[in-house]
């Protein structure tokens, strides 16, 4: 039962995405693009991609390569280059050249780290209030000394710290 219905499911799946496309508002037909065919790619982990760079060969590439089937001693240093072309878009050194994309990232993550700071110094000049009047120093020592007064938390808080026969902090 199980099986039969993972089946239906799969049948009905690639029926649908293998069915050509009606255009909307055209007569035609559009067919979806097949992404299992292998594709060209250059990379340095790939150094043989599975189909050649160009697919449809002129009448001139084709001519090149029928010679290409003859010695290639009879072939010259540019046919060769050609040929190479035909089936590589890019040499091993011009995929490892370097590229100036590092200065776009750096300038574009520099340029949002700047506006982030225009952001945080425009918030606190206008969004943010004054200093509460109890950071300041005066305010916190007179706190401390009433919390010492009070005898606040004798066991193991401010008062356990305070030795009030000499009027200091314990060493």
């Amino acid at each position: 039962m199980l099986a039969s219905r993972v089946f239906n499911l799969v049948g009905r799946r690639s029926i649908s995405t293998s069915l050509c496309l009606r255009a909307h508002g055209h007569a035609g037909v559009v067919k979806a693009e097949d992404y299992t065919l292998p594709a060209y790619v250059d990379r340095r982990d790939v150094p043989l991609p599975e189909v050649a760079f160009v697919r449809n060969l002129s009448a001139q590439q084709q001519a090149l390569k029928e010679k290409e089937k003859a010695s290639w001693s009879a072939l010259s240093v540019d046919e060769k280059v050609q040929l190479y072309r035909i089936k590589f878009n890019e040499t091993y050194a011009e995929m490892n050249k370097g590229t100036n994309e590092w200065k776009t990232i750096l300038g574009g993550a520099l340029f949002f780290l700047g506006l982030t700071g225009v952001i945080l110094i425009w918030q606190k000049h206008f969004m943010y209030a004054p200093i509460p009047h109890t950071f300041s120093e005066e305010w916190l020592s007179a706190q401390t000394k009433r919390m010492l007064d009070m005898r606040v938390n004798p066991v193991e808080g401010i008062s356990a710290q305070w030795d009030f026969d000499k009027n200091e902090w314990k060493k």
